[in-house]
């Protein structure tokens, strides 16, 4: 089998680490094997998953502890958190990440406590939702929320953003209309009262989420930015029927010149995602979150999207979040994975040996690093 090994990961979506204290026991560890928020789910069917049973193999293997949750949480312990990082990010070569910091928690590290964590470069991407909930609660006026949105993210190149990001998918659907500035401002007086309230908010009104979403690819374009989007399957809030990325077509003829980047390869939607990426020139697809939780189902995803997607548009990422152990699954199966695609194709006839490397080397680094204007 073709060995991509020594190929360096981009990992060009992902989130912060929790603190280590969130995830060093039984319960909270394998709490994040599956997108289910239900505890019945935690704690009785996550150690049935193939995806668990597997990191509970490799991670024993990997530290040389029993093959049991509680013995890799005792060796980890033995280790600091910032030398553990770094040998398990060395171990399957994430040379650089694109963090979205708008998942997570108070418990959860910021910026600057990634940079000092990761034995690899990192670089913020700007969660819109996250941001105008914020400014939501902060600002008095629906007039003075706009303002105060669009100066955050003109600024964003020049902070050092990399790319913007919206869950709209999770709020109210991937069928975003045309702005409409009444819609949005009642939907803010709605939002504003509730702030009043509650102290905070969750923006999952139509009119608004789709009025900043437009604001974000108008200045998109200007900064030459990327907008990431989730597609597809994700946590429980997510409605599959909405999250289809065919919904997107209005919003990619809309917008030709930017750059819009499809997650999660809209998982179970990665065929109708593919055939957006193989005919529209502004549309990216990401593998990640399929990539690990599609377990051995991978190499037939990818060889599927390979056989129509230009492999100069596919981009390799962990959708990590929480603990560096799901950075280091995530490339494992996803290593594994694209090898066994790309070798199946080469062992066929389809592909020469070195024109299967290109591929994995553009899908593991170059496309992202071209798309995202990275050194």
């Amino acid at each position: 089998m073709l060995n991509f090994d020594h190929i360096p990961i981009l990992d060009h979506h992902a989130h912060p680490f929790l603190r280590r204290t969130a995830t060093d026991d039984p319960a909270r560890f394998q709490r994040w094997f599956t997108e289910s928020t239900d505890p019945v789910t935690h704690q009785r069917y996550v150690p049935s998953l193939l995806v668990f049973r597997t990191a509970i193999r490799w991670l024993a293997e990997f530290l040389g502890s029993e093959p049991t949750v509680e013995g890799i949480l005792a060796a980890r312990a033995r280790l600091s958190e910032k030398e553990y990082t770094a040998r398990l990010f060395a171990d399957v070569n994430i040379g650089m990440v694109l963090c979205d910091y708008g998942y997570g928690s108070a418990e959860a590290y910021d910026h600057a406590g990634m940079q000092a964590l990761l034995p690899c470069p990192v670089h913020p991407i700007l969660r819109l939702e996250r941001l105008a909930e914020e400014l939501i609660v902060a600002e008095p006026t629906f007039e003075r929320m706009l303002e105060a949105f669009r100066e955050r993210i003109a600024a964003a190149r020049d902070q050092g953003v990399v790319a913007f990001k919206s869950i709209i998918a999770y709020r109210t659907g991937l069928q975003i209309d045309a702005p409409d500035r009444e819609a949005a401002q009642r939907d803010f007086a709605y939002l504003k009262a509730m702030a009043a309230r509650e102290g905070r908010v969750r923006l999952a009104r139509k009119g608004l989420c789709d009025y900043i979403v437009h604001l974000a690819l108008v200045e998109a374009e200007r900064q030459t930015l990327p907008i990431q989007f989730h597609t597809g399957f994700g946590d429980s809030d997510a409605d599959l029927r909405y999250a289809n990325p065919l919904h997107l077509r209005n919003v990619i003829e809309a917008y030709p010149a930017v750059q819009l980047v499809l997650l999660h390869a809209g998982w179970p939607f990665f065929r109708e995602l593919t055939h957006l990426t193989a005919i529209y020139p502004n549309v990216w697809m990401d593998l990640s979150l399929a990539v690990p939780f599609a377990t051995v189902g991978i190499p037939a995803m990818i060889r599927d999207i390979l056989g129509m997607a230009p492999f100069r548009k596919v981009l390799f990422a962990t959708d990590a979040f929480t603990m560096p152990e799901i950075y280091w699954i995530a490339a494992r199966w996803g290593r594994w994975g694209l090898a066994q695609a790309l070798t199946e194709l080469t062992q066929q006839g389809f592909l020469k040996e070195e024109e299967a490397m290109q591929a994995a080397q553009d899908i593991l680094w170059d496309n992202a690093q071209r798309l995202y204007q990275l050194s």
